[in-house]
């Protein structure tokens, strides 16, 4: 078999068969506390893909976090078979210490890539990810969860007009799946410019703990490893009882009247037109407007703040 190529990132050099940890160095806290991006590199003797794994981007998204976590904690990438796994479980180390999707001059890191070595932190950190990790990377899967109160369904989204990102999807095969276009400096907009394929799951919602998106987001990343050949079969990977739903039509339901929202319906399920989904009301029970699904489909995403103003997002819903 053909021999893995060594991997030059930073500072630090990671021979075919080996495994090491790299710090990134961003920059320090106002206290001068250094500030770097843990990456874990696990580098098999084989050649192969290499694959980024990838969780707190935005910093209060903790369900990616806590999948990267598990992961290597139960360390499933000790005996890599062939190619590479790059795993970076909080990248948003700034965003993640303030409990926030931002860092703390208020930019968001995925709307800063390319990065700028000697600009803001959110810059900072793309541009160490965009020069040092991307491009070693042949694909990815970055891990997200919904924001502000509302709770994303176990979801992949995937580039339009890209069969590499799709066939990954398909591989990965979350609940629900659909395309999901790019996003002007995104993370994964600089990728794809460097045909570098970048999956997003969505699971769960920012600052709490989803069990079933955690559990779904790592079988989801065996599935892809097992089928890539780095890793041997894994139970994990093979209990499988998904039955995709792919959408190919999306819309948000949005409140038409401020109020207290109530939800009744369970998120991923499917949804009938005029099926009612929730309702309204004002804080002392004299108005109360009904909330009714516009089409069939599925619910993959409900808001679960009970307090929303008028034009406030309720239900993510989509249709075959």
């Amino acid at each position: 078999m053909p021999v893995n190529s060594a991997k030059h990132i930073y500072d630090t050099i990671i021979a075919p068969g080996e495994q090491k940890v790299l710090k990134l160095p961003i920059g320090s806290l106002p206290t001068g506390t250094p500030i770097k991006i843990p990456v874990y590199v696990f580098n098999g003797k084989e050649k192969g893909p290499t694959v980024l794994l990838q969780g707190g981007l935005h910093g209060d998204e903790i369900n990616g976090v806590e999948t990267c976590k598990r992961m290597l904690v139960n360390e499933y990438f000790t005996n890599i078979k062939k190619g590479c796994v790059i795993v970076i479980p909080l990248l948003n180390v700034y965003g993640f210490i303030h409990f926030s999707r931002e860092l703390p001059d208020g930019k968001d890191v995925n709307r800063s890539f390319p990065g700028s070595k000697s600009g803001s932190l959110a810059g900072r950190i793309a541009y160490y990810h965009t020069h040092e990790i991307l491009p070693h990377v042949d694909f990815g899967i970055d891990f997200h969860t919904g924001g502000a109160m509302r709770s994303n369904f176990p979801q992949i989204r995937y580039t339009p007009n890209c069969s590499k990102s799709k066939k990954l999807a398909k591989i990965f095969n979350a609940p629900i799946q659909f395309e999901s276009t790019l996003i002007k400096k995104s993370f994964r907009a600089t990728a794809e410019k460097k045909e570098t394929p970048i999956l997003i799951f969505e699971g769960g919602e920012s600052m709490r703990f989803d069990e079933l998106s955690i559990n779904e987001g790592i079988q989801g990343a065996l599935r892809v490893l097992v089928k890539h050949g780095m890793i041997d079969t894994h139970s994990l990977a093979i209990e499988n009882k998904n039955k995709t739903v792919v959408l190919t039509d999306r819309k948000w339901l949005r409140a038409r009247k401020g109020g207290i929202f109530t939800s009744h319906i369970h998120n991923g399920g499917a949804i009938e037109k005029d099926q009612v989904l929730g309702y309204i009301t004002d804080a002392y029970g004299n108005r109360s407007t009904v909330i009714k699904a516009p089409f069939d489909g599925y619910v993959f995403c409900i808001n679960n703040h009970p307090l929303v103003n008028q034009g406030d997002a309720l239900f993510h819903i989509g249709k075959k």
